[in-house]
């Protein structure tokens, strides 16, 4: 196929030999089929800023480090420098992550560096030269749905171990090759220990999965392992080999009114004393 102009440059500076095909478009990037050196890799294009929508990304961007306070203001106020820059960040983030996660040992496709707003990786194959299907183009017997959730739970537990949730982990970013699943799509991904939502995107991929082989297996739309998981994590005890259960069950503590009245006393009363102050011009 003609070479599209985003990867021209690359074709140019010998980073890739050719285009073979377009392998899919969605909302944020198109993804080609490249060949390099006799190898086949996928070229991940992320779409121009003008194209894209940033309407679910406040919420992931939360807690990510950006180089300075005037890039942070920039991207808040949405302006069309901040946008360029933001787009920049939440394609270098999907980057990182990738060799973050490939790392420690988690089953994502091997980047090979992002050039131009291109990011090159590993084909996931099927086994005989194809790209692997996703995961929900499969169906499954009981116990093979069982032992796929189990891997993919334990997936899930690797990444945030490094760090990490998915945010947006379903049957249709997930590819199956002879080994088993490998995790894609990685740009929304989020820092468990700085991001306000963490807890909450854990508990949706987690249920993602229970929903996917629930149909094939429904003694998993019973189990609880977001909770299991989040609780061992702030506990500091969640490791790779940590054994889960799927049970889990929420101590309720008491409400201790009387604290509660006496916060809720202490800010009534800095409240008046600020106000005091600024009447006697103590304040601005």
């Amino acid at each position: 196929m003609k070479t599209p102009p985003r990867l021209e440059p690359l074709v140019e500076d010998g980073l890739i030999d050719g285009v073979l095909r377009q392998l899919k478009s969605g909302k944020e990037a198109t993804v080609y089929l490249v060949t390099r050196g006799g190898a086949t890799l996928c070229a991940k294009v992320y779409k121009d800023v003008q194209q894209r929508s940033f309407r679910q990304a406040v919420q992931y961007r939360e807690g990510r480090k950006v180089r300075n306070s005037r890039l942070a203001r920039a991207m808040e106020k949405g302006s069309k420098f901040g946008r360029e820059e933001q787009q920049e960040h939440w394609q270098n983030h999907e980057v990182n992550a990738l060799y973050r996660l490939a790392a420690a040992g988690v089953r994502v496709p091997k980047p090979y560096g992002c050039f131009d707003g291109v990011l090159l990786m590993e084909m996931v194959e099927d086994g005989e030269g194809n790209v692997a299907d996703r995961l929900a183009d499969f169906d499954f017997e009981p116990d093979q749905a069982r032992d796929f959730h189990a891997r993919l739970i334990r997936e899930v537990v690797r990444m945030l171990c490094a760090g990490l949730i998915h945010g947006d982990l379903s049957e249709f970013n997930i590819l199956v090759d002879p080994d088993g699943p490998v995790i894609i799509d990685l740009p929304q991904a989020v820092d468990a220990a700085a991001n306000n939502h963490a807890r909450a995107m854990l508990a949706r991929d987690v249920q993602n999965l229970a929903n996917f082989f629930g149909q094939y297996a429904p003694d998993l739309l019973q189990t609880n392992f977001a909770d299991e998981i989040w609780d061992l994590y702030e506990r500091g005890e969640l490791t790779p080999e940590t054994k889960l259960t799927g049970e889990f069950v929420r101590e309720e503590a008491p409400a201790d009114v009387d604290d509660l009245l006496r916060q809720i006393q202490d800010v009534i009363a800095e409240e008046e004393a600020r106000k005091a102050r600024e009447a006697a011009g103590d304040e601005p």
